[in-house]
């Protein structure tokens, strides 16, 4: 590159278009004491925080982070200031990202510092003893494309507040960790699954026989295999499995298992050593690849969430499901305040909102900047236009200028095709949904 056109760039500052419309979210948290302050990860973006349930929303990991793409995150219900971020999200797509580790913030977001497991590259799931901020459980899943095979992946732990990990439950280079829950009531008690998945660009591999349900009931020191016990021997070959304990109600666990044979919603009240099949239904687990989210209720221990293409709610065991409506589909993340289980953040394809009401009403996902784009073009316009199309929505087009110098969702308009269409001569774009 010649000096003068390097000189040229380093002049160029870059500036944010737009639009104000959220990307995908896949990790969200709540502070259990400040009713405003909540926190989303975004898969291309970095950390945002708000202060004010949603109006207005922050990133506070620029400068800090050296990937963008988020996993996974907890905030520590003993010591709210301290929050750890695990990196790369483990929705495989083929536009997945992938990550570096992971990153502890012990003043709210305001500074961070890495904590290693950087060749984790896609984090599923976090947990954090509910006393002890320094003891930390990370999910990861470790590489996913190509055989996927690596050493970095499956359970670690620290107890050191990520001074130093262990590998505590490793299945094999070809399966890693993909979500991970401590019971609340006796947090020596850990239930984990085992994901055997690759992705290439042409395929996606889920499932295997290394694929399973572990439970440990010492903190993560021993491990013992129960996907084969009571209520789930006959379940064939296994996927992907999603797993939530009960801060309600002693022993009971919930399980949203992929399997060939009778794969569904899974539910034990004895810790795990006996399971019933309360729901076959297949809405809770269509695409189970991209999904496989169960959340128990803090307070109410009949009461379970899944996060599928739509919002689902049972208030009757997992017997029955009503849907409840957000702001955008695809539904992926969900924190509910342990007080008050109608205070909650919920995050999907369009962003995170948040709800004081149980999901009657959620907050704006209009005021993100953590689209993601598959490719962009301009027109010849003077001031001219930026096309694109956003994943999983519509194309948008924005002003590359205005009167006010800012840009505002007014200024923009969808223009003419969708998210596996294009605006341009680059031709389509990788994968819808």
């Amino acid at each position: 590159m010649s000096t003068l056109l390097s000189d040229l760039l380093k002049a160029m500052p870059f500036r944010n278009l737009g639009p104000s419309r959220g990307g995908r979210v896949v990790a969200v948290a709540g502070h259990p004491h400040e009713l405003g302050t909540y926190y989303f990860g975004a898969v291309c973006g970095g950390v945002f925080k708000t202060t004010d349930a949603g109006i207005t929303w922050q990133n506070i990991s620029d400068g800090f982070f050296k990937t963008a793409s988020v996993g996974a995150m907890v905030v520590c219900p003993s010591d709210p200031n301290v929050i750890y971020v695990g990196m790369g999200e483990a929705t495989i797509r083929t536009d997945v990202s992938y990550g570096d580790g992971v990153y502890k913030s012990t003043d709210g977001g305001k500074t961070w510092k890495h904590c290693g497991l950087a060749d984790t590259r896609h984090i599923g799931k976090m947990a954090v003893h509910p006393k002890n901020p320094d003891v930390i459980y990370v999910a990861a899943l470790g590489h996913a494309f190509g055989e996927g095979k690596s050493e970095a992946r499956g359970v670690f732990r620290s107890k050191d507040g990520g001074k130093s990990w262990d590998k505590v439950l490793f299945r094999s280079e070809n399966a890693g960790a993909i979500d991970i829950a401590i019971d609340e009531l006796n947090p020596d008690m850990v239930y984990a699954s085992v994901w055997q998945a690759h992705r290439n660009f042409w395929e996606l591999s889920s499932g295997g026989p290394e694929c399973g349900l572990w439970m440990s009931k010492d903190g993560g020191d021993s491990w013992s295999d129960i996907s084969q016990n009571k209520g789930l021997e006959k379940l064939g070959l296994l996927g992907k499995i999603g797993v939530s304990a009960s801060p309600a109600q002693a022993g009971r666990v919930w399980a949203l298992i992929e399997a060939k044979d009778k794969p569904g919603l899974y539910r034990s009240d004895d810790f795990g050593d006996s399971w019933q099949l309360v729901s076959d239904s297949g809405a809770l687990r269509r695409r189970p690849w991209y999904y496989m989210h169960v959340h128990a209720d803090p307070a109410d221990a009949d009461t379970v969430y899944v996060n599928n293409l739509g919002f689902h709610k049972s208030t009757d065991g997992g017997k029955t499901f009503t849907d409840i409506a957000t702001p955008h589909g695809d539904n992926h993340a969900l924190w509910i305040d342990p007080k008050n289980n109608r205070r909650m953040i919920q995050g999907n394809d369009g962003g995170a909102n948040v709800s004081f009401n149980g999901g009657e009403t959620f907050s704006s996902i209009y005021n993100q900047l953590t689209g993601q784009y598959y490719q962009m073009d301009v027109d010849n316009q003077f001031p001219y236009r930026v096309y694109a199309t956003q994943q999983d929505n519509s194309s948008i087009s924005v002003p590359s200028d205005t009167v006010g110098g800012a840009v505002s969702w007014g200024d923009c308009y969808v223009a003419g095709t969708g998210e596996s269409g294009y605006s341009g001569d680059e031709g389509p774009a990788l994968e819808a949904g």
